[in-house]
């Protein structure tokens, strides 16, 4: 239930509603198929698109004094959404964008919205070397930080410097690579009640970016050849059980290729 006063503001067409000390619309019964790489899921109950910290913090504070329940949605990969959908606040940092690249010191610093694979994109027409691995993860700044994303054998707890985090309560506290108690596509953040609003990476600038635009480029071709890129997709999801690749023991016993009704197993 809503219990606080919400801002009402006239458009042409309706009426719409605001969080207190937002700019972005309150959105009701917002559907989900089209925010996710699935394609698939219900609607949220209640859906916010921030476009500035403030608008994340304020609808981040809102959302746990109403005691609703909250998911945080970025670029969508990796998500299997209910047809039911979900109850609730769903916020969306996908209009977080901003990045910042020090030159002095070989960080980029990234709002949690910033695809991470655009991120190895600019890294490399740059010369700075770090991130090409991650350019075929179809995930974002802030994902990638909560379950330590990695490929071709690099993770993001291996470049991290630190990352801002948000409480319930709106305070933001800055955390190191250390801090995360980062593990296999795990971190202390999964399961906790703090967000990601930004994370900073150091990267080794000057480097040749004809030669890191290259080994960028190999890894996304070696992804396109494993990967259904054409299909809606959630990505690669299995965890690979150590000492074996997912991927091959799925091969073993037969699954690759195996359907039920619309769905597949790549």
């Amino acid at each position: 239930m809503i219990t606080s006063v919400l801002t009402q503001k006239k458009t042409p067409s309706q009426l719409q509603l605001y969080i207190p000390g937002t700019n972005c619309p309150l959105q009701s019964q917002v559907s989900l198929a089209k925010l996710t790489s699935f394609r698939v899921g219900g609607p949220a109950q209640w859906y916010v698109a921030p476009r500035s910290l403030e608008d994340l913090q304020a609808s981040f504070q809102w959302a746990h004094y109403q005691k609703l329940p909250l998911t945080l949605l970025g670029a969508g990969s990796n998500l299997l959404v209910s047809d039911i959908g979900l109850p609730g606040l769903v916020i969306c940092t996908r209009y977080l964008r901003h990045t910042h690249f020090d030159a002095d010191t070989g960080r980029i610093t990234a709002s949690a919205g910033v695809p991470i694979a655009r991120l190895a994109w600019q890294a490399a027409k740059r010369g700075w070397e770090g991130l090409e691995w991650a350019v075929g993860i179809p995930g974002t700044v802030g994902g990638a930080v909560v379950m330590n994303a990695g490929a071709h054998k690099n993770s993001t707890a291996d470049i991290l410097f630190n990352t801002d985090v948000l409480s319930p309560d709106g305070s933001i506290a800055q955390l190191s690579s250390q801090d995360l108690g980062f593990s296999y596509r795990t971190s202390i953040l999964q399961g906790s009640d703090r967000i990601v609003s930004q994370a900073t990476f150091q990267l080794k600038p000057g480097a040749d970016p004809k030669q890191v635009r290259s080994l960028t480029s190999e890894h996304l071709a070696r992804r396109h050849t494993t990967q259904p890129y054409h299909l809606p997709s959630c990505g690669s999801v299995f965890r690979n059980p150590d000492p074996y690749a997912a991927g091959w023991l799925i091969e073993q016993i037969g699954l690759k290729g195996y359907q039920i009704g619309g769905a597949r197993i790549a």
